[in-house]
């Protein structure tokens, strides 16, 4: 278990609690939790980004000139005060480029992040 620890670079107890909640070690199965999570983190309904083909064009095109997703929440919110669909969070922005739908921004874009990390 240590070893794990060291190599995913996490404290023994997280990795501990992991496998103690999956059954213990005669039966936690890595793929299996690692497919639980990912299960997990899908939602039912299409993201924001999905949904609204110009939000998502906008989003893009500021990723493309290395805005952070911060930044362009900001400035969505100032230009479109008044228009609650074309507004989107930067965690939102995250969950569409690495969990949702791996490709309703295009793979490429995540180039662009400032953040080199390929899970969020």
């Amino acid at each position: 278990m240590r070893n794990i620890t060291n190599q995913l670079d996490r404290s023994a107890s997280t990795i501990c609690r992991e496998i103690n909640r999956r059954g213990g070690i005669a039966r936690y199965r890595t793929t299996e939790a690692d497919a639980r999570t990912w299960d997990l983190a899908r939602r039912s309904k299409l993201c924001h980004l999905a949904q609204n083909e110009r939000l998502r064009k906008i989003v893009a095109q500021k990723l493309s000139i290395e805005w952070a997703s911060e930044q362009i929440a900001g400035w969505l919110k100032t230009q479109y005060s008044d228009n609650g669909p074309m507004q989107i969070t930067h965690e939102s922005i995250y969950r569409s480029l690495y969990i949702q739908a791996r490709g309703v921004l295009k793979r490429e874009i995540l180039q662009h992040l400032r953040s080199r990390r390929l899970f969020r």
